[in-house]
């Protein structure tokens, strides 16, 4: 993970975006940071890695997992590299779809036709936003063959990393341009929802990240998990709880007599490298 000292008049939603992190993400992984009004000098945790979901039959395309707001590209023409990007996805009572899902139309500049639905809880909402800088849809959407779920760009970015959505998918502009460009019509799009994944890296670590979302058994989705690679014999029960209760959104080894934690071998690339986004002016 990497770790960088807040400036002068920067909140963390400032840094998440340079670091193509979301809101959430880097809140979880500093709790006792205020998130507005940052100290200058405060060393904050940037939790750069992630270990990619666990999807049987998953064959390629785009991955959604709801619980830690992020996206996985896996583009055919990378030879197995996995790109990652924070969302933002649909609020409580307007939940995004789980499910497997192609793209049917690529569209830029495009046009907002409400629905009546948010008509109905925003009656200030004209019937029709045309493409520009306050249409919600951003600059680039993607539409899926559940019709009425879109993934986007968005003109409110610090939604990104939230449960800030009628059930869409939000991107930040700069990487809504990225992944529309990268993907094509007829890719796949999977949404699960895994709040407790697991990992073991090339030297046999065992890594575990939680993210709190809704309300579950996280203990019991952990020892399932678990349990099904026969791992339980061999993790620390300590770390495993604080694992679980401090769910910072970050892979935690919870090998039994592995040394410090470190970051697991397996991760998913971020749009950019780390010393890139490290020089990356806000």
């Amino acid at each position: 993970m990497l770790q960088y000292a807040v400036k002068p008049n920067e909140s963390l939603l400032e840094i998440a975006r340079r670091f193509n992190l979301g809101y959430n993400s880097i809140a979880h992984a500093n709790p006792a940071v205020d998130p507005y009004v940052p100290a200058p000098g405060t060393l904050l945790t940037l939790p750069t890695a992630w270990i990619v979901p666990d999807t049987p039959g998953f064959n390629g395309g785009i991955l959604i997992n709801l619980p830690e707001l992020r996206l996985y590209l896996f583009p055919p023409q990378m030879n197995g590299t996995v790109i990652s990007f924070p969302i933002g996805i649909g609020d409580l009572g307007k939940d995004t779809p789980i499910g497997t899902f192609t793209i049917i139309e690529k569209k830029v500049a495009p046009t907002w036709y409400v629905p009546e639905s948010i008509r109905l809880e925003k009656p200030y909402l004209p019937p029709v936003v045309p493409p520009g800088p306050d249409n919600p849809l951003g600059s680039h959407a993607l539409r899926l063959s559940l019709r009425t779920i879109l993934i986007h760009g968005t003109d409110k970015p610090w939604g990104i990393g939230r449960r800030s959505s009628f059930g869409c998918v939000r991107l930040y502009p700069e990487d809504i341009r990225q992944l529309y460009n990268m993907v094509q019509k007829g890719t796949n799009v999977t949404i699960v929802s895994q709040a407790v994944k697991v990992a073991i890296t090339a030297d046999g670590n065992i890594f575990v990240e939680v993210h709190p979302y809704d309300d579950r058994n996280y203990l019991q989705e952990a020892v399932e998990l678990l349990d099904e690679q026969d791992l339980l014999h061999r993790i620390d029960l300590t770390r495993l709880y604080n694992a679980l209760r401090e769910k910072k959104g970050m892979p935690i080894d919870i090998t039994e007599g592995s040394e410090v934690p470190a970051a697991p071998a397996r991760h998913a690339a971020s749009k950019e490298t780390m010393t890139d986004a490290e020089r990356k002016k806000p």
